[in-house]
């Protein structure tokens, strides 16, 4: 299993973070331009009321500049805490084993800190390196897209 962590603290409280965050529309603006995740249109947020923990919620294409299919994750998640975080274990088409843990945690009165752990394990042997090279530099744009959004 390979690791990529990231962290950024934000001017906003974890409720305004989780607001934004845990939206299709949210993952969608800190993946652009660089990419676009499709979710059907019943799915807009991440929802304890319609999520089944450890369940498939649904597969999600993975869109290069937001139009090419590069890859899919069968997003499922297995702990969901609204204002706190989730723990995504999913598949992927690179990816035999994919794990997401976004924590969101109060750092005084009215900021966030936002922490990724990605720990993933690909399907295909020596794909390691440059998988890990894409994955940091996807967070690294995520986590500048946040604090851009929230300061």
């Amino acid at each position: 299993m390979r690791v990529v962590e990231q962290q950024s603290v934000l001017a906003a409280e974890p409720e305004a973070v989780w607001a934004r965050a845990s939206t299709f529309e949210g993952v969608n603006d800190e993946l652009r331009p660089l990419m676009r995740m499709t979710a059907p249109a019943r799915v807009r947020a991440l929802d304890p009321a319609e999520v089944v923990l450890g369940e498939r919620i649904f597969r999600s294409w993975v869109l290069l500049f937001g139009v090419i299919p590069i890859d899919y994750d069968d997003l499922t998640l297995i702990a969901l805490e609204p204002g706190r975080g989730f723990h995504e274990r999913s598949r992927m088409l690179s990816m035999r084993v994919w794990e997401h843990e976004r924590t969101l945690e109060p750092v005084g009165d009215s900021a966030t800190r936002v922490s990724d752990r990605l720990s993933f394990e690909p399907r295909v042997p020596g794909f390691g390196p440059l998988l890990e090279r894409f994955i940091r530099i996807t967070f690294r744009h995520r986590h500048r897209r946040l604090r851009r959004r929230f300061g």
